[in-house]
This record gives C-alpha cells, sequence and structure tokens, in this order.
C-alpha cells in the first residue's frame, strides 16, 4: 500500500537536504532512521494491529479463539485506531494554524 503523503514528506526532505550548500546546516542521514521511515512503519504496524483485531474478532464469533484474546486483540485494534485519529486531527489543525497565518 503506497501512501503518496508520506512519499511527499521524504521528497521535500531529500529537496532541502541537496538544496543545502553549508556543511554545518547539512543534516547527517547515518544519525538513524529518516522520518518517512519512521511515519511508514508506524502505519504499517498499526494496519498489522487493525487486521489481527479483524481476524481476533472473525475467529471469535467462529469459536476458534478464546474470548479474553478476542478482546485483547480488539481493544489493541481500537487503541491504534484512536492514536491514528488523534494525529489526523492534530495535523489537520496545524494545517489550519498555517494556512490562517499572514503572509
Amino acid at each position: 500500500m503506497a501512501i503518496d503523503g508520506v512519499s511527499a514528506v521524504g521528497a521535500i526532505g531529500r529537496s532541502l537536504e541537496a538544496g543545502s550548500t553549508s556543511g554545518t546546516t547539512a543534516m547527517s542521514s547515518t544519525q538513524g532512521p529518516s522520518f518517512t521511515d519512521m511515519l511508514g512503519q508506524m502505519v504499517s504496524d498499526g494496519i498489522g494491529t487493525v487486521q489481527a483485531g479483524e481476524s481476533a474478532a472473525i475467529q471469535g464469533l467462529q469459536g476458534a479463539m478464546q474470548p479474553d484474546k478476542v478482546v485483547d486483540a480488539v481493544m489493541g485494534a481500537q487503541r491504534t485506531l484512536q492514536q491514528a485519529l488523534s494525529i489526523r486531527d492534530k495535523a489537520v489543525s496545524a494545517f489550519q494554524e498555517i494556512s490562517r497565518m499572514a503572509i
């Protein structure tokens, strides 16, 4: 699953790094994972958690999984969804603040 927004953030970061000429202001890419990689990993983990919750719910309905394990998986999926919604709300709020700034 390709996430266009994450790719765009990575492209902006690469263009900023390529545009800087001073060695002291250029960020080193050897310090750790980039923001794009970290965000992509978080999205992948979140998708996996939600899918695990869905499959656990189906197995619970079929009687193939213990109810406590079903509840744990579904609650984990719910927490992941709430975190994603919270991050989305913060991003929208930040965009609205930026759009209201005077130029």
